[in-house]
Parts: structure tokens; sequence; C-alpha cells
């Protein structure tokens, strides 16, 4: 059984909070579990609705084969406020999952902070070094692994073709390129709606917004003598940030207080002309003049038919590219996100939840993934992502994506919404210099 060493009791900061979350190490009696024909249930948390429910199906039913008797409970977590409902789960043996995914960035605040079962030796026998490595470096503590990555999804942009050749714009080709495009679709308004955005940006979307900023050769936070301090203020993230402000003032009608959730809405809705989102994104489009009117819960032949067909309508009058970068032939430095998964340290199922690991990472459920347009956490299976223009925009994405800074904190960054409340700024019109002077004197307190 995986025990987290009790020299490495931490605690965790409160996300934008006083309060301390204090994580009790395992001892030599912690993680005592029923054995796999003692346990009823364990329960897995997913954050969002990334892994399809064909997906979810596969977990639940193959684990439960596996161990007769006991259930696998998947719970929904919506990712905004993930973070303190962690730190209160996490640090309760009634409470805590067993099974938890974790987006990426939050993965070192929680790993250093001794919230996680020590993983280092399933992660060689769960793929070793065909691991993504920056997912396992975020994961990593004092040399040990506490979180794998789960799938990584690298954002490109959707758009529709119609109302491309009604405004006249062509596919852009450099990041300028982008922003121009952006502003001429929205003054035509090929579609007519009210609030038509060229580039569907919403102020807080600033998972999106930071490509400006390391396309420009900026940073969120740099680290300098063992210690991290905000960089947004630096000379090229606000070159960057110049961009962004043009597009929120002449390029997008998205809500200056929303973030990026389900951006394919209106896009759907013929309100916008461009969306920027991970390339799974393909199986929410939906236009109106592409729907079959299937019933959710239809399984027929004939269901799966008319679906097909809708897919295709809706693939054929939409296109995707990765963001081009600076220069032409090159893509934009995206944030290059995604989930790691975890078993939580007071899991009272420690063996039952590594056993859903292997599940999680075996040949079948990996290709699962890669097949639904998410990049699997083993590099092995990359290959199952297809050679179609959507597999091709996420590998041109995932070639110069970049994470956000792999601090012992920034799960706390997250927490307070920093970073939403920066980008919220820069789309009503504040200044950038001074946004980011007030954003890298709280990423300063908050990372050191």
């Amino acid at each position: 059984m995986t025990m987290l060493r009790t020299q490495r009791r931490r605690v965790l900061a409160g996300a934008g909070a006083t309060a301390l979350l204090a994580l009790a190490a395992c001892s030599g009696e912690a993680g005592a579990e029923e054995s796999s024909g003692g346990a009823e249930e364990i329960t897995l948390w997913l954050a969002g609705g990334d892994t399809p429910q064909a997906l979810r199906d596969h977990l639940t039913e193959t684990f439960e084969a596996e161990h007769p008797g006991t259930r696998l409970v998947i719970e929904e977590q919506d990712w905004s406020g993930l973070v303190p409902r962690l730190q209160t789960a996490l640090a309760s043996e009634d409470q805590t999952p067993d099974v938890v995914e974790i987006g990426n960035t939050q993965a070192p605040t929680f790993s250093y902070a001794g919230a996680f079962a020590d993983l280092t030796e399933l992660s060689e026998e769960l793929g070793g070094e065909d691991l993504l490595p920056g997912f396992v470096e975020a994961g990593t503590a004092d040399g040990s692994v506490y979180a794998l990555p789960y799938y990584a999804g690298s954002r490109a942009v959707f758009y529709r073709k119609d109302h491309f050749a009604a405004a006249g714009v062509e596919v852009p080709r450099t990041l300028e390129e982008f922003g121009d495009a952006a502003v001429a679709l929205q003054a035509a308004n090929p579609s007519g709606e009210e609030g038509y955005s060229g580039f569907w940006f919403p102020g807080q979307d600033w998972y999106n917004g930071i490509a400006w900023v390391f396309s420009s050769g900026g940073d969120l936070a740099v680290q300098e003598g063992g210690t991290w301090r905000g960089a947004l203020a630096e000379p090229e993230a606000q070159a960057g940030l110049a961009q962004v402000q043009r597009l929120f003032a002449e390029g997008t009608s998205a809500p200056r207080d929303a973030d990026s959730e389900e951006p394919w809405v209106p896009f759907n809705n013929g309100q916008a002309a461009m969306f920027s989102a991970p390339t799974w994104a393909r199986w929410s489009i939906d236009l109106p003049e592409c729907n079959q009117g299937v019933a959710a819960d239809d399984e027929s032949e004939e269901a799966k038919a008319l679906l097909a067909e809708q897919q295709a309508c809706n693939e054929e009058k939409t296109g995707v590219f990765p963001l081009p970068g600076p220069q032409e032939g090159t893509p934009a430095t995206v944030f290059g996100g995604g989930s790691s998964i975890a078993v939580p340290a007071l899991s009272q199922h420690q063996d039952l939840a590594q056993d859903l690991l292997r599940i999680v990472f075996d040949d079948e459920y990996q290709t699962m993934l890669a097949e639904n347009g998410l990049i699997p956490g083993n590099t092995t299976f990359v290959d199952a992502l297809g050679d179609d223009p959507y597999a091709a925009a996420a590998v041109a994405a995932a070639l110069d994506a970049k994470p956000t800074p792999p601090a012992e904190k920034w799960a706390d960054v997250e927490g307070d919404r920093i970073l939403e409340d920066f980008f919220q700024q820069i789309a009503t019109g504040t200044d950038p210099a001074a946004a980011a002077a007030e954003a890298d004197r709280l990423l300063t307190r908050t990372l050191g």
C-alpha cells in the first residue's frame, strides 16, 4: 500500500482566505483500508464535463467487473470553486474522494501540501517515461510523484466558414492578422445577431488571453533566487496585453464579467464567428441548420446514423486552425492546459484507488481519450488522435504550448481568481500597465 511520508506533513493556505488547511500525514495506521471485497463503494471526482459519458461508463463497468460487490461512484465537480472544495474534502477522511481529477496548474500546490498519496512506484507501472513530462513535473514534490497526467487539451480556434466568406475574411496567418480578422468580422456581423462577436472572448478568459502574453515573450510570473514574483508589467507581457485590449474593445461583444465556460454556445447560436477551446470541443458544435433532432437517450441505429450526418454537416460548415504566432508559419504559444489525477492521502481505499488508476492508464482507456480529442496522459497513444484537421490543429498547438508557472502555491492564485480579475480589468479599459502593477503585487504576495 502506498502511504504518504510522515515527514512531508504540510499546510495548505486557503484560497483567498487566512485559514490554513492542516493535512494529517499518513502513519502506519492511517490509510488502513477495506479489502477489495469489503468496500461497498469508492468515489471518483471528475472536474467539469471534459470526460465523455462513454468513458465514464467504461470506467464504472470495468472497475465493477474487476471488483464484484464494490461500486464506483463518479461525481462531477464544477471547475469553478474546485480549489476550496478540495481543500475542505481532502482534509477529511469522511469527505475525501478516493481518486480526484484536478487541473494540471493546481497539481503543484496540492502535491507540496501533502494532500495526495505517493504514486512514484505506480507511475512506472502506468507509463513511466511515456507519461506527459510537464504534467509529471507539476505533480512531483521533493522528488516523489503525487499526481499523474490524465489528459492535455491544446487550444485551437474554431470558425464559421460562412461568416468568414460573407465578411471577406481569410484564415489568419499571424497573430496580428488574427486580431484584424476578429475586428473585421465583428464590424461586418454577417449573421445580423445583436451582440455579435468576431471572436468570443469573455473578459475573465485568462486561459485564452495568456497566449498573447506568452507569444510576445512574456510570462505570468518568474522565479528569482528561489522566490516567485509577478511579471505582467514586464515590456514583453505589456506588448501582448495591448493586442488583447484591442480584441476586447473591437473584436468581441462577450460579457466582460464572464469566464471561458462553453464558448461553443454563442457560436452555435450564430453570435460569434470564432472561439478558442481544446479540440474536443468539435463534439459540442451543433449548428441549428445541421441538427437532426435526435433525443439524447435514443441509442437506435437510426439515431446513430442521423448523429453521424449531423456531425458531418457541422464539420463541413466550420473549420479549425491553431492560433497563429507573431510570425507566419509558427503557432502561438497557447496555454498548455489539461488535467492531472491523484489519490487523496486520506482515502481509506488506497489499493482500490490504485486499481482504478490502472484502468485509467490501460491501453483501452488511453486510446478512448485520444479518440475523443483529448491528448492522453501516456504519449504512446497520441496517434489515436487521428490525422484529421482537428488532430493536426491539436498537435500543432501542443508543440509550443506552455503551462502556468510550476509554483508551489499556484493553486492559490487560481483560488483567489487573480487572473480573472486582471483580465476583466483589461477588458473594461483599465490601463494595462496600472492593472499589471496591481496584479503583480498580488501574484508576488500569493506565491511568496
